[in-house]
């Protein structure tokens, strides 16, 4: 799979450089930009991975301009499992932070989505939404009926996060029947405003992007938030049910991919 603008190429990595490059830029985001750190982060090197990179699908935004000897050409990157690839790994990243009994029991395909970062000199143009593009095609290639992951608001004190957090949990929870559950030790409770006295324009202020990009296409989120400390993140859980997104997106996602030849 691979696509190209006047400026960039987006596609599977395919080479250790790629990969490379990408833990890269995660290192740079993730790790210097956000305080995060974990157990195989190289911090010498500068490359953020961990023992899922070698399971996943790495799909990279590419500006050819810069150096790929240097590890520089990558500017943005999503990482991919489906399903059917974690049950022979045996499990998923979101395992970890959230009970995904319900999604597997649901017998419907898979995709957890990680680890997304842009490099901040790309922030804001056509980058995201090459990346949402390309990510759309490949789950109508895979047939993909459920999309997740986790998505993170930064730093670990839930008082900044309050009304956000709690805008999702009265607006954006998933339905019973797929829900997931964050995990008890690291639970942290999402209504932390009474629902009376939430006030929309202040939770949207606090969203990050990604998350309200998610919410935009009929995304759901799951029960609680994780805090995730070593990353210096609070975590929620989104989901999306690629039958239950809106028709307008749907439809501009299926009319780009049966126009491919």
């Amino acid at each position: 799979m691979a696509a190209e603008s006047a400026h960039y190429q987006i596609r599977l990595a395919t080479e250790p450089s790629d990969l490379m490059a990408a833990q890269r830029l995660r290192y740079s985001v993730f790790v210097e930009e956000l305080g995060g750190d974990g157990p195989l982060v190289d911090h010498e090197n500068r490359l953020e991975r961990d023992e899922f990179d070698e399971v996943y699908d790495h799909l990279i935004l590419v500006d050819p301009s810069r150096d790929a000897a240097a590890l520089e050409h990558v500017v943005g990157v999503y990482r991919l499992l489906p399903s059917d690839r974690a049950e022979q790994f045996g499990r998923f990243y979101c395992d970890a932070e959230y009970d995904l009994s319900k999604l597997r029991a649901s017998g419907r395909k898979l995709l957890e989505l990680g680890r997304s970062c842009v490099h901040p000199n790309y922030r804001g143009g056509a980058s995201m939404l090459l990346l949402w593009n390309a990510l759309a095609d490949y789950v109508l290639a895979n047939e993909i009926e459920i999309l997740f992951g986790v998505a993170s608001f930064h730093g670990i004190d839930p008082e900044p996060l309050r009304m956000p957090l709690a805008w999702l949990h009265y607006h954006h929870l998933a339905p019973e029947a797929l829900r997931p559950r964050a995990r008890a030790e690291h639970f942290q409770p999402m209504d932390l405003v009474p629902e009376d006295q939430l006030d929309r324009k202040a939770a949207m202020a606090a969203m990050p992007t990604l998350i309200r990009a998610y919410l935009r296409l009929g995304g759901f989120v799951g029960e609680g938030a994780f805090i995730d400390a070593p990353f210096n993140t609070t975590d929620v859980l989104l989901l999306m049910d690629t039958k239950a997104m809106s028709e307008k997106h749907l439809d501009f996602y299926t009319r780009r991919h049966e126009g491919r030849t």
